[in-house]
């Protein structure tokens, strides 16, 4: 069984800045891709930033220049850092990672956490 739990989410002001972590825990061999999503009441979830395991990035053009995400393979755990944040930035944003077990590969994801960004 393998869980993943993000934290970091919260209230900020309009230029202000978050990180967001995420640890999977379990019986893990190994993590191939890993991501972030976000998601508003009643819209699709979308990709923010995902990160391979050999560290390449790919980000949504609405928060190329601000976000970074980055990942320490060791601890399990992606972030995503999060700079000159916007009202529409406000989401329930989630982790995503494949994870890779001594049979199997799998998607986990993780229940989300809140951002708001105020005006």
């Amino acid at each position: 069984q393998v869980q993943l739990v993000e934290s970091g989410g919260g209230l900020v002001q309009a230029g202000g800045s978050l990180r967001l972590s995420c640890v999977a825990s379990g019986r893990i061999f190994s993590i191939n891709d890993m991501g972030w999503y976000r998601q508003a009441p009643g819209k699709q979830r979308e990709l923010v930033a995902e990160i391979t395991r050999g560290g390449s990035t790919e980000y949504s053009d609405s928060v190329k220049g601000r976000f970074t995400i980055s990942r320490d393979n060791a601890k399990n755990t992606v972030y995503l850092q999060m700079n000159s944040l916007k009202p529409e930035d406000t989401d329930d944003y989630y982790c995503k990672m494949v994870v890779v077990t001594r049979t199997r590969s799998d998607t986990y994801w993780g229940k989300g956490t809140q951002v708001t960004v105020s005006s």
